[in-house]
């Protein structure tokens, strides 16, 4: 069972606008408290996570000063290596076979993801479980969707559900990647032509905080359930 999640804190926030240039976009403030609070309450409400990674790069001194009080590994690139990459560097860190990762610039209503990825996770099956909401949950979203999930789980790319930015992954299928520098999709990809790429569906809702319209809708969505 995954006992450690990373956080992801690196990117620059560029479609925040004026709201990043002088802070990092986990440090947006959304219902009176960061970004990167909302991802630590979620964490800190899992039944099982007790190691936190968080990787940083741009204005990471705020970051690193914001979670001076907290038990938490840095991974600071010198240079963005986007989210796959960013992943691979972390592992040297600890020793983490399988963890959960997350991203920061969300916020949730509902039950906590991490336990429901932690509930329906089967490593005998599985080598990456993603969490996904329909396009009608994903606040803020727009697209159509990123895969489409079989009866059993399966998750092939197309128009569907929306992967939320969470979820558990096996860490020798990052560090096979060869290059320092990759998304996670090439990961997925690889994981699903040997049929162990899996998606759960969640049952909340999920807010997309990456651009500044998602500020307002989240803080409604928050309103709304009174978290």
């Amino acid at each position: 069972m995954p006992d450690t999640v990373m956080i992801f804190a690196a990117g620059r926030g560029t479609r925040m606008g004026a709201l990043t240039d002088a802070q990092p976009k986990p440090m947006v403030s959304v219902a009176g408290k960061p970004l990167l609070d909302h991802a630590l309450q979620v964490v800190d409400g899992s039944e099982a996570i007790s190691k936190i990674v968080v990787n940083t790069h741009y204005l990471a001194d705020q970051i690193h000063t914001h979670l001076a009080d907290r038990d938490v590994l840095f991974s600071h690139e010198e240079e963005l290596l986007e989210t796959g990459g960013g992943l691979k560097q972390a592992l040297a860190l600890r020793n983490m076979p399988e963890l959960v990762t997350l991203n920061a610039d969300a916020t949730w209503s509902g039950p906590n993801p991490i336990n429901a990825l932690l509930k329906a996770w089967d490593p005998s099956r599985m080598d990456a479980l993603l969490l996904m909401v329909p396009p009608e949950n994903a606040i803020g979203h727009l697209g159509k969707g990123d895969f489409t999930m079989a009866p059993d789980g399966q998750l092939t790319r197309g128009p569907g559900l929306v992967y939320v930015g969470c979820q558990i992954i096996k860490s020798s299928r990052v560090a096979q990647v060869t290059d320092d520098v990759f998304s996670l999709n090439v990961v997925w990809d690889v994981i699903r032509q040997s049929s162990r790429l899996f998606g759960l569906s969640y049952s909340g809702r999920w807010c997309d905080v990456g651009h500044p319209g998602g500020i307002e809708l989240a803080e409604q969505m928050l309103g709304d359930t009174h978290v």
